[in-house]
């Protein structure tokens, strides 16, 4: 397989799992959930999904492919306007509404700082690198939390190996205080997040009635 190895090696763990638990894939991700969490094109998505490497690209066109991704899902989900929209950047980052447009549209590439601001703008959790990352950083960047969620033994051992006196009851605590973090997170990543959580619930009870 050609993928990243970060991403290659989270792609074959999260194989593994699914097998183990008799999941399917679809049960815990889908390329269109994943497509709208980094906002990748699906169908570049689909493609590192299943192994291959997408186009090289440079720094300024993910950026800009990817704010105009987040402000086209932006739109269509509150069925704002481009010119609202770009209202609102204008006010709340200090520049014309022109400018908006033009960054929101996929037709100009912000600055460092101001990209700071489309952070803001669009609630992204990873930062500048959201934008920034290549396609194989920020798919890998989403499926981690699945991972995490799929594999608690893992956490265990990796936490255990650092603290070897944490009690069970003191991992889950651990793990109720990120699940209140995500409460944060975007719609779009939770979306990818509470399946994972759903069809890990409905396998345990499945297991407990056998």
């Amino acid at each position: 397989m050609s993928y990243a190895s970060p991403l290659r090696a989270t792609l074959e763990r999260l194989e593994e799992l699914i097998a183990e638990r008799g999941l399917r894939s679809s049960d815990l991700f889908t390329a269109p959930s994943l497509a709208d969490a980094t906002a990748l094109p699906e169908s570049i998505v689909r493609m590192l999904l299943q192994g291959g490497e997408p186009p090289a690209d440079t720094v300024n066109e993910r950026v800009r492919t990817r704010i105009k991704a987040l402000a086209d899902a932006r739109m269509a989900r509150t069925g704002e306007r481009m010119s609202e929209l770009a209202g609102k950047i204008s006010q709340q980052l200090g520049v014309s509404a022109f400018w908006a447009r033009q960054v929101c549209s996929g037709t100009k590439v912000p600055s460092i700082e101001l990209l700071h601001g489309l952070v803001e703008v669009f609630g992204v959790q990873a930062g500048e690198t959201f934008f920034t990352a290549s396609p194989a950083e920020a798919l890998n960047r989403e499926l981690l939390p699945i991972l995490a969620a799929l594999d608690p033994a893992q956490d265990g051992q990796e936490s255990d190996a650092k603290c070897g006196s944490e009690t069970r009851g003191e991992m889950a605590e651990v793990r109720g205080i990120a699940l209140r973090q995500a409460m944060d997170l975007p719609k779009e990543r939770w979306n990818v997040l509470e399946a994972t959580l759903k069809a890990l619930l409905e396998v345990d009870d499945r297991e407990e009635r056998q």
